[in-house]
């Protein structure tokens, strides 16, 4: 079951929908399931069905949907690098050779340590910006040069 600040989160963002609409507030609720827990287990993800009163394929269809929940244990830094064509073109393939080199793994995995998960992202929505990453779903870096992720990995791997 979710602690109870994370449902007392959940209730907030269940009061700004109708009574009768909870079910609203999934995705929301399973980013908090997930800040809570690391990753939506089916357990997890069961807890928040019963929580806004769905049925738990509801929110098993919207996890299953969004790259931005885990269905699996991560490493402790999330990397999600956008892929898509414009990026792609702009050097985000070139930055995946290097990430998936330096950190010596292939996307979906993790390091061995459990520090790192490198992901492929489908449009962040800064194309002209690209390559960007997004670490732990939560905030993103922009023009990631060969230089920059380096220091990136250097300094997520400090903390």
């Amino acid at each position: 079951m979710l602690s109870a600040e994370s449902l007392q989160k959940i209730d907030r963002e269940v009061a700004k929908y109708p009574a009768d609409q909870k079910q609203s507030a999934v995705m929301i609720a399973l980013i908090i399931a997930q800040d809570e827990k690391g990753w939506l287990s089916n357990e997890t993800m069961d807890d928040v069905a019963e929580y806004l009163g769905m049925p738990p394929v509801a929110v098993y269809e919207v996890a299953t949907f969004y790259s931005m929940y885990n269905l699996k244990p991560t490493g402790k830094y999330k990397l999600t690098l956008c892929t898509c064509l414009p990026c792609g073109l702009q050097g985000a393939l070139a930055a995946a050779d290097h990430l998936r080199e330096k950190l010596g793994i292939d996307f979906n995995d993790s390091t061995p340590d459990g520090r790192f998960t490198l992901k492929e992202g489908e449009c962040m929505g800064a194309c002209a910006m690209a390559p960007v990453i997004l670490v732990n779903n939560k905030k993103m870096h922009d023009y990631m040069t060969n230089e920059k992720l380096d220091a990136l990995i250097t300094d997520l791997g400090r903390k």
